[in-house]
């Protein structure tokens, strides 16, 4: 009797705590024996796995139990993420191959790098990731399980698996996630185990395990590298470039299960064609042993495998078979379905049995994984030789701490970059050698390097799964050009990679008149916070002006930061000044007069005292948690301010008055009671700033606190004809009328408030929302609007490029004594959008300058 058969007939005979009363060898294959000095996770669980779920402290004492005792396992810690959690790699193949690790590896990499000759007997490198969705667990219990099979499993079978095999086996990708989502299964677990999926235990709250600390999703941050985790991943999978990657996670509870090739229509144009073939190949081996256990599955259909942001598809542009798979989910312990009772264990158990038949499928396929990966730079050499295209110029003068940002995720992901040994002049464009890189399409890389400078349009296949552009230069706010071959003699590069540009830093004079800072540099903000904090007094430029300084006459653009030695004391405000410049790499000059040589004085009254705000982001259930939690990522991470984050069930008994700023991101706020809304919008009037994104600015649109309205739904749908179309064309139709994800071009206001700090008019902005806001009447309050084309990279059909075309996309104002500014997209999106995260910035501390 199988695993999920025995578990429903003892459910039905007691729907109890004894209902998952099996042992964990009961996951595991009968044909082998197993080493008994070797624990099994029940014996430091204290259950059998399934039972409860593991809490990620308990998942990283076995696997501490289980490298103490198997000399075939060694365990690594590669960081900690925001809640201090440790970060795990395990690393598992025959004790022989433990104690040449470090040289397997070495060769491993001079293989794939250098174009060594591999040897027969160079085991494979296969890594197994798990439940980078914290609330998809079935794949980190199923970890437990896996790693002690590989430590404590004995035979011909298992020996000639680990000799030929060394498995780096991550059992929990997103541990913050899984933390959250164990204690919210295992608080709600009934000893009559409820399967009603209404049940509390079934249907988390606000935010949910899926994300981490700040509620992102991690499998969308191979590429992106935003957080800790994926920086720590990302840096061991450089160093081992495994042949095969696995992911495991969970889907609907009505689903079965599935693994890859997907629909092979939309993988990325970048990934070959032989990765998609050597994908089926191991997909026959999971065929088999689902089929041997008679459960049901599915493949190549749904999921794309396009976004090289993702854990499946990354490795695909770096010569590894990356594979997912989706299990049905649970959400709980026991859960009624459309295909019947489906218990945690039996969740569980698919994601062993895959686990399993990756490693026998990839054994036997391992000739042909080898030959894959070491010619893999072959086949990219040929696309190199062909492109016409020979690299990207990317050039940032004003603001080094934005561009350094992006030469750090080049660097982690080994992309290179160069310097310029001179100017070089493209389609009339200067890029001065001191303030720009080069980044070569002959290198390595170069599939990745494509990718993320795309600006591609249009795609076989238009449906997509997630984002259909993720080009850095752009999100970044770049001045970038692609160089193709007829300008390549242009430019000249060092032969070194490009390093990160630190300021050299003026010494601050005791005696000065006043001290001041641009807003260009992206870490602007953060300094002004700081300053606030510590009590220094303050004053923002609204206009611009030039001064006399200790290092000779200075120009400061709008919304320079200026500090009046008169209204602070001299000794503790130097030497704040003096360290917060020194951290955050931003030039502060001694001004030696209130008297200035253009513009406004210092005494001026468009010189306007900055007080420290306090903000509050509008949370709960129906609230988008990923916008909330970019939101909250940025004004913490990026700018260092403690934010209030506040349900909005909440908001009834609140006492707004201490609120200056009030953020509301995508939700659904229909259900709100008028109280709320009568109180919000007292709250505007008496000086509160109100801040609204994507749903968040129609929220504030549809109440009349914005002076703009949205385009009707009906009048976008009526833009799609659906004429002579058959019920076979449904998805393809459903697909243009969708955003999901591409970069558009904005004409940005830099003269508004909202604009201070930035140098250049034209903004992208990434958008995935068809809402169209149409353009105010009124003069003077569109700080940003699209331009009349403004598909830049991405897909976007015609239609919605039409319906976008010289739409607003901020809109700002004020409101009684406050202000109003709508966002239509999300400027803080994945937390990578660092070109436009200054927007929300500017909405913070610039707010007051809107008139």
């Amino acid at each position: 009797m199988n695993l999920k058969r025995f578990c429903a007939t003892v459910l039905f005979l007691s729907l109890s705590f004894s209902a998952f009363a099996l042992s964990d060898l009961d996951y595991l294959p009968k044909t082998v024996s197993y080493d008994p000095s070797i624990p099994k996770p029940e014996d430091v669980l204290g259950s059998p796995v399934g039972t409860w779920h593991a809490r990620h402290d308990q998942i990283v004492r076995y696997m501490e139990i289980l490298a103490e005792s198997s000399d075939r396992v060694s365990l690594s810690e590669t960081g900690k993420t925001y809640e201090n959690r440790r970060l795990l790699l395990m690393t598992i193949t025959a004790a022989d191959n433990q104690k040449n690790i470090k040289s397997i590896q070495k060769r491993h990499l001079e293989v794939i790098e250098q174009g060594a000759k591999s040897n027969d007997k160079d085991p494979l490198i296969l890594w197994m990731g798990y439940s980078v969705h914290g609330d998809e667990s079935s794949g980190a219990n199923a970890s437990l399980l896996v790693a002690y099979y590989l430590a404590a499993a004995q035979g011909p079978e298992v020996d000639k698996l680990l000799e030929n095999n060394i498995v780096l086996l991550d059992p929990a990708l997103n541990p913050d996630g899984l933390a959250r989502f164990a204690h919210w299964a295992n608080m709600h677990r009934s000893q009559n185990l409820v399967s009603d999926p209404n049940n509390r235990e079934l249907s988390q709250r606000w935010p949910r395990g899926r994300v981490n600390h700040y509620w992102f999703d991690l499998n969308r941050d191979w590429l992106l590298l935003t957080h800790p985790s994926s920086r720590a991943r990302i840096k061991q999978f450089q160093q081992w470039r495994p042949h095969v990657l696995t992911d495991f996670h969970e889907m609907g509870p009505n689903r079965t299960f599935f693994f890859q090739p997907g629909i092979s229509s939309r993988k990325n144009p970048w990934t070959p064609d032989q990765n998609v073939k050597l994908t089926e190949a191991l997909g026959n081996y999971h065929a088999a042993a689902l089929d041997e256990t008679k459960q049901l599955y599915f493949t190549q259909e749904s999921y794309d495998d396009f976004y090289y942001g993702k854990g499946s598809t990354y490795p695909d542009g770096l010569g590894t078979i990356g594979i997912l798979f989706e299990q049905a989910s649970s959400r709980g312990h026991l859960q009624d379905t459309v295909n019947g009772l489906l218990a945690f264990s039996d969740t569980i158990q698919n994601q062993v049995t895959t686990s399993l038949s990756t490693l026998k499928g990839a054994l036997a396929n391992k000739q042909a994984l080898v030959e894959y990966q070491s010619n893999f730079n072959k086949l990219t050499d040929e696309l190199i030789k062909d492109d016409r295209v020979k690299g990207y110029l990317l050039s940032e003068s004003r603001d080094k701490a934005r561009f350094n940002e992006l030469k750090k995720i080049l660097q982690q992901h080994k992309i290179e970059h160069y310097s310029l040994n001179k100017n070089a002049k493209i389609d009339n464009v200067t890029y001065n050698s001191v303030d720009s890189i080069f980044v070569p399409t002959d290198q390595p890389r170069y599939r990745l390097v494509k990718s993320i400078f795309s600006t591609r349009k249009r795609f076989d296949d238009n449906t997509f799964y997630d984002v259909s552009n993720w080009n850095l230069a752009l999100a970044f706010n770049l001045q970038y050009t692609e160089v193709d071959k007829g300008d390549f003699r242009k430019v000249s590069y060092s032969d070194k990679q490009a390093e990160l540009k630190v300021d050299k830093l003026p010494k601050l004079q005791g005696n000065a008149y006043a001290y001041g800072f641009s807003w260009e540099d992206y870490k602007a903000p953060k300094f002004l916070q700081r300053l606030l904090q510590s009590g220094i007094q303050v004053r923002a430029a609204e206009s611009a002006f030039s001064a006399k300084t200790s290092s000779g006459t200075i120009s400061f653009s709008s919304g320079s930061i200026v500090i009046p030695s008169g209204l602070n004391q001299p000794d503790d405000m130097l030497a704040t000044i003096q360290l917060l410049s020194n951290q955050l790499n931003i030039p502060v000059w001694s001004i030696e007069s209130g008297l200035t040589g253009q513009g406004i004085d210092l005494g001026s009254a468009k010189m306007s005292p900055i007080t420290l705000p306090k903000v509050m982001i509008v949370g709960g259930l129906g609230v988008n948690q990923y916008e909330a939690g970019e939101t909250w990522h940025y004004l913490d991470t990026r700018v260092g301010m403690p934010v209030s984050i506040i349900d909005m069930d909440r908001l009834s008994t609140l006492d707004m008055s201490s609120y200056t700023h009030m953020i509301w991101v995508s939700g659904n706020y229909k259900n709100l009671p008028e109280s709320v809304i009568e109180k919000v919008a007292e709250w505007v009037d008496e000086g509160g700033v109100l801040i609204g994104q994507q749903s968040g600015t129609k929220f504030i649109s549809d109440n009349g606190w914005l002076k703009a309205a949205f385009m009707k739904r009906s009048e976008i749908q009526d833009a799609f004809s659906a004429k002579n179309l058959q019920f076979g064309d449904r998805e393809a139709f459903a697909a243009k009328q969708r955003i999901a994800g591409a970069v558009f071009e904005t004409k940005l206001d830099i003269s508004h408030p909202l604009g201070f700090g930035y140098t250049r008019s034209l903004l992208p902005v990434f958008r995935n929302t068809t809402e169209v806001l149409l353009m105010p009447e009124q003069p003077f309050i569109t700080a940003a609007k699209y331009v009349e084309k403004p598909l830049m990279a991405g897909f976007a059909s015609d239609e919605m490029q039409d319906l976008i075309s010289d739409s607003a996309a901020v809109v700002a104002h004020r409101f009684g004594k406050g202000r109003v500014i709508g966002f239509v997209n999300n400027p803080n999106f994945r937390g990578v959008w660092y070109g436009t995260s200054r927007l929300m910035g500017n909405a913070i501390f610039m707010s007051k300058f809107i008139d």
